[in-house]
């Protein structure tokens, strides 16, 4: 009699999506704070409302644990052992097809140093970002509003400039933001999932500052993925949109003085531990102290671009 066949590895074991992901993290960071060992796991409909998935989702999920020796079977689903940093995604991998047309359209501005009125097009950027046309289209047409690029005919955009007011109202509202956001991780129960985050941005800001000054340009990415972790406290979808923004402005500006970066990104990694470390011993005053420095350093050195430039434009 022959043997049956193998089944074939779920898709989600070669390439596992982003919703994936992201479930399997929430998932794992419920189990570190709330499930023992030799414990059963939630039933699947508690799973998928924790995961924030549909169930079919999160029985995929389950045979990842499985695989990984998590969890006995997928029957009992046991835990066997307490999860490890190994067992979850990576922050950076979590990305949706946004999150890659935002990112490949910062690092072209930032390493390519495209000036206010450079051109580019939605042809281009969907090659580079793997995704299509139409979705490179609804969110620039939804990143334009901000007044940053604009459209031009047959697919094109141009980036645009801003002046010395827009920048002080930006900052303005961004403190505000960040600061609330401080407030609200502050109020978060010890057994929160977003301390494992934490500890994880701790690790990759210990990382990059080791390797400084000669690994500086990865830091933007990593700034982005800092500001967006805090901002994801608050729950509002307008405060993240507002990123979008500020990350353009404050983290990849084209108007940078270039000379400064190096010093200039160096700072930021340490400004940024000191605001994750307090907020991991639970000190506000002192993460808010931090956070004021941090935001205070990046307005002044946007505002010296500024004046940078119009001393370039306007000579004398």
């Amino acid at each position: 009699m022959d043997r049956p066949r193998p089944r074939p590895l779920p898709d989600f074991m070669a390439r596992p999506p982003t919703i994936f992901k992201r479930s399997a993290n929430l998932l794992l960071q419920h189990i570190a704070g709330n499930v023992a060992v030799g414990d059963p796991l939630p039933t699947e409909q508690s799973m998928a409302e924790l995961g924030e998935g549909s169930r079919t989702a999160i029985r995929s999920v389950l045979a990842h644990f499985h695989e990984r020796g998590l969890i006995s079977d997928l029957k009992d689903r046991r835990l066997l052992r307490k999860p490890v940093r190994e067992d979850y995604f990576e922050l950076d991998e979590l990305r949706t097809g946004a999150d890659r047309i935002r990112e490949v359209l910062m690092e072209r501005i930032y390493h390519s140093d495209m000036p206010p009125g450079a051109e580019f097009s939605e042809t281009e950027l969907a090659r580079a970002a793997g995704t299509s046309t139409i979705s490179v289209r609804e969110f620039l047409i939804g990143f334009s509003h901000s007044g940053l690029i604009e459209k031009k005919p047959r697919g094109g955009w141009r980036l645009c400039a801003f002046d010395r007011s827009f920048a002080m109202e930006l900052a303005d509202i961004r403190q505000m933001f960040e600061f609330s956001a401080i407030d609200r991780f502050a109020s978060l129960a010890p057994t929160d999932p977003a301390f494992m985050e934490l500890q994880q941005l701790i690790a990759r800001h210990e990382r990059l500052g080791s390797v400084m000054p000669t690994h500086h340009k990865d830091f933007p990415s990593l700034d982005r993925d800092f500001h967006a972790f805090l901002i994801g406290r608050l729950g509002n979808r307008f405060a993240e949109d507002f990123y979008d923004l500020v990350s353009l402005v404050f983290h990849y500006h084209y108007q940078w003085d270039k000379a400064e970066e190096m010093v200039r990104n160096e700072f930021a990694v340490h400004e940024h531990l000191d605001i994750l470390r307090a907020l991991a011993r639970r000190d506000v005053a002192s993460a808010r102290e931090a956070m004021r420095i941090h935001l205070n350093s990046a307005r002044s050195t946007l505002l010296q671009s500024i004046r940078v430039r119009e001393m370039k434009a306007h000579p004398g």
